[in-house]
């Protein structure tokens, strides 16, 4: 009888020794955002059955807990608060910046680390107090502006103008983009706004007409994005026109059709992957990615959105393997938690499909200029690679 209960004692501790590691994932895969979080969320249901297969990481099973926040910020903090009640070591997401933005707060008092999936530079600096916790994938839009405005000042443009949404996403590329154009001497002779949800954007439209710039930057992300730009086209624009990395998806392709002819916009490497010269650092690991996601969802469905869900899978996966080796999540979550966070900071030269990342105490970004962004024009209804700089 003795026997029996120890047998039963150390299956049930072996049970509990084996219990899969949970990582919570938030992604916009409904509303206005849904072209950006629906390949998010397929590469994780693609990682899971690898990992289903592969066994896991470090001997460990690993669940993706997948929550939808329908593109709402309200949404995706209640989202984030289940995840931390639910036991989750990590926090994937989520898809835009407003929404990002609000779960930081919740993840910065659970002492969760939080790997986002949106752009905005705000998401992780400065590192203080709450941003400790907090990481991402994208490229900033600062970082993206200054490929813009390089772009722009070799084409010889002079004036320019914005219209973008009214949200933390379009103010931050406001800020980032004119303080950038102004410091090479360019002149910004407009600067609009929208709602993602607007089904009219003529006012604005004209008002930048009116004063005749050489180039226009829409900055919205997502199907959204066409707006304003169709706009622009029926009114008779005919200058130079440029998105944000936001809309490198094959549904802004697709709704926009002819009327995003010629649009120029700053990418992620892997947009163009098979384009780059074969020294690019990040082109075996992008053509990768594309092969499986592509065997899976079609051919050409890949987006640079799912791929920065790759990349959070990429730096997570090295980072778990350390922190296992640091303390146990089924005897000490906080602890775990606390480790995970420390190894993720750790990440160096971690060579992924939109660039190299090397984090550090004060960058959660830790991606270089010269390998995370490329420019790219659409032709024929395909992305084309314009140049590097490298």
């Amino acid at each position: 009888m003795k026997r029996w209960l120890v047998a039963l004692l150390l299956l049930g501790l072996s049970a509990l020794a084996q219990e899969a590691l949970k990582v919570g994932v938030v992604v916009s895969a409904t509303g206005p955002a849904a072209s950006l979080g629906i390949p998010e969320r397929n590469t994780f249901l693609m990682l899971q059955e690898m990992l289903d297969r592969t066994g896991g990481v470090a001997g460990r099973k690993v669940q993706f807990v997948i929550l939808d926040d329908a593109s709402d910020t309200t949404q995706a903090v209640r989202n984030t608060r289940r995840l931390v009640e639910e036991g989750v070591v990590a926090i994937v997401g989520t898809t835009t910046t407003p929404a990002s933005l609000g779960m930081i707060p919740v993840v910065a008092e659970a002492k969760v680390p939080m790997i986002s999936l949106a752009a905005s530079k705000d998401i992780i600096h400065p590192v203080d107090a709450q941003r400790f916790w907090v990481f991402k994938t994208p490229q900033t839009e600062e970082l993206m502006a200054r490929a813009i405005v390089a772009d722009m000042v070799a084409r010889g443009v002079k004036t320019v103008a914005y219209i973008g949404f009214n949200d933390a996403y379009g103010e931050g590329w406001a800020r980032f983009f004119e303080a950038e154009a102004r410091a090479k001497g360019l002149q910004v002779v407009a600067s609009e706004r929208y709602a993602r949800t607007d089904t009219s954007v003529t006012g604005q439209v004209l008002r930048i007409i009116a004063r005749k710039p050489d180039a226009v930057l829409v900055g919205a992300s997502g199907t959204p994005a066409v707006l304003p730009q169709r706009t622009l086209k029926e009114r008779g624009y005919a200058g130079l026109l440029y998105q944000t990395h936001g809309v490198a998806n094959p549904d802004f392709l697709r709704v926009g059709g002819k009327d995003v002819e010629g649009t120029l916009l700053p990418a992620g490497p892997i947009l163009v992957a098979e384009q780059l010269p074969g020294t690019f650092p990040s082109k075996r690991v992008a053509l990768d990615y594309i092969q499986r996601y592509e065997a899976k969802y079609g051919i050409g469905s890949y987006s640079t959105f799912g791929a920065h869900a790759w990349d959070a899978w990429l730096i997570l996966k090295p980072a778990l393997e350390r922190a296992l080796k640091r303390a146990d999540p089924s005897k000490d979550l906080a602890a775990f938690r606390s480790a995970l966070r420390d190894e993720i900071e750790a990440t160096r030269n971690l060579v992924a499909t939109h660039g190299v990342f090397t984090f550090s105490r004060e960058d959660h970004l830790g991606l270089r200029f010269e390998d995370a962004a490329v420019m790219v024009r659409i032709e024929g209804g395909r992305w084309k690679l314009e140049r590097t700089f490298r």
